[in-house]
């Protein structure tokens, strides 16, 4: 199974496709906004993504109820939503230039929509695939609509049962969609390793039969290199120029340096899998000349018997494998051997 976005193949047998997310972390700057370009592509990031909506595609502009976040252990207490998305939305005049900076430097550049306005909008873009958010992936109507564009759509599955994943799948599906990637996500900021639970991420791949990944919004990389190992074949890490210049994301966004990181050791991981392999590889087949064998350790006439005394399994490994010692100490050889000869069977 391979999937085609631009001109990258995603899937088991190709490195894992890494995307910086750029959310709201261009804190209302273009300059800002085309400096994470930059600095994403330097990092080795092979896609860019950012978020197309408004404040007012979002939610209503109150400020009471359920519309004010009231809880301090939520990082964006005190803020109405709308405030919210209006400090972290992308200006659409910005996607242009946001998506040519990145092609530029060639990365493969896409957005999540959270309306149908942002799709129609993102089509005439020329986007090459789509994410869906895990707030959204209940969001039926939606994923139709990007579903029915035929382009490689993306689904964050966090906060999503097993049924509401199904129906998405087959909405997706029916709508039109034929390369399906789901990213296993926990939908907290930052989220916990004990939270991430990705041994689903295998069982996500054979229960609904796609390509799979990790939406990560855990510190560090521990996690999205676990998650390689156990087939993850995209990774989406939010990324910032620095957590300390603040932004709605930037508390649990990757800097540059660690961004790299995440590139090399996810390559790593990939490499490291493999295929079930025993016996010495080729490159290890030189080694074998350093393993333990059977040595002469004494200068010995045609005649004398081996003993423990002359005959050692010692480093490197020109003479008889160790496991026929037993066998041969008590017997005679039939040639004069000194210190150091490799036991082999022409000296008996």
């Amino acid at each position: 199974m391979t999937i085609q976005i631009g001109n990258l193949s995603i899937g088991v047998q190709n490195h894992p496709f890494i995307i910086a997310e750029m959310s709201g972390n261009h804190n209302q700057s273009l300059d800002r906004a085309l400096a994470i370009v930059e600095a994403a592509a330097k990092a080795g990031a092979r896609g860019l993504k950012i978020q197309t909506y408004t404040p007012d595609t979002m939610t209503l502009d109150l400020n009471t109820g359920d519309f004010f976040v009231d809880d301090k252990e939520n990082m964006w207490t005190g803020k109405t939503l709308y405030e919210l998305y209006g400090e972290a939305h992308t200006p659409w005049e910005w996607h242009k230039p946001i998506f040519d900076h990145c092609k530029k430097l060639g990365m493969i550049p896409f957005s999540t929509p959270f309306d149908e306005t942002a799709v129609d909008f993102l089509e005439t873009l020329a986007v090459p695939c789509y994410k869906i958010a895990s707030f959204e992936n209940n969001d039926l109507p939606l994923i139709r609509k990007v579903a029915s564009t035929g382009k490689p759509l993306i689904i964050s599955t966090g906060m999503a049962s097993i049924a509401e994943l199904d129906e998405a799948v087959q909405t997706a599906r029916e709508a039109g969609c034929k390369d399906l990637i789901l990213l296993k996500c926990t939908s907290t900021y930052p989220a916990e390793p004990t939270n991430s639970n990705i041994a689903t991420i295998p069982h996500m791949r054979e229960l609904f039969d796609c390509e799979v990944g990790l939406s990560d919004h855990t510190l560090g990389t521990g996690v999205a290199v676990a998650s390689v190992a156990l087939g993850a074949t995209v990774v989406e890490k939010h990324f910032t120029l620095s957590r300390a210049e603040g932004g709605v994301d930037a508390a649990f966004s990757m800097e540059p340096d660690e961004f790299q990181s995440l590139v090399i050791e996810t390559k790593r991981a990939w490499q490291a899998i493999g295929k079930i392999q025993y016996g010495p590889t080729a490159d290890e087949k030189k080694s074998l000349q350093f393993r333990r064998s059977l040595y002469i350790t004494k200068d010995m006439k045609a005649g004398d018997t081996l003993t423990k005394e002359n005959l050692r399994a010692i480093r490197p490994g020109g003479g008889l494998a160790p496991k026929y010692i037993d066998h041969l100490l008590g017997k005679k050889i039939g040639k004069d051997a000194s210190a150091g000869t490799p036991l082999n069977w022409d000296l008996f």
